[in-house]
């Protein structure tokens, strides 16, 4: 069960981050990047942030490049955040696969 301040601390890290993808889809080869889920440690010293990268194609190049970016990514998210944190959280990647999961479920039931 996740604290109020996880809570709270997730939201705003998720709203922040789809912004600064928002400004930097060109250097994500013109790809749409959505954070789909944010998740606090108790400590509120990490976050697990969820991405849906779209169109399929060139998934693992854009997440790479993502990953490679992450230390600069958390400057860009501190110096949002900075008046409304105590502390920048350490940022980790993952890839949301869940719709693709939830399709390939359809798929099944449908055959």
């Amino acid at each position: 069960m996740e604290s109020t301040g996880q809570r709270k601390a997730s939201s705003l890290i998720q709203q922040e981050m789809s912004m600064i993808f928002q400004r930097k889809s060109g250097e994500y080869l013109n790809k749409m990047v959505t954070v789909t889920i944010v998740r606090m440690s108790p400590d509120l010293g990490s976050a697990k942030i969820f991405l849906s990268i779209f169109p399929e194609q060139q998934k693992g190049e854009v997440f790479e490049t993502i990953v490679k970016s992450s230390s600069n990514l958390r400057y860009e998210l501190g110096k949002r955040i900075k008046n409304k944190v105590r502390k920048i959280p350490e940022l980790q990647f993952y890839i949301d696969d869940s719709l693709d999961y939830a399709e390939k479920i359809n798929d099944l039931l449908n055959t």
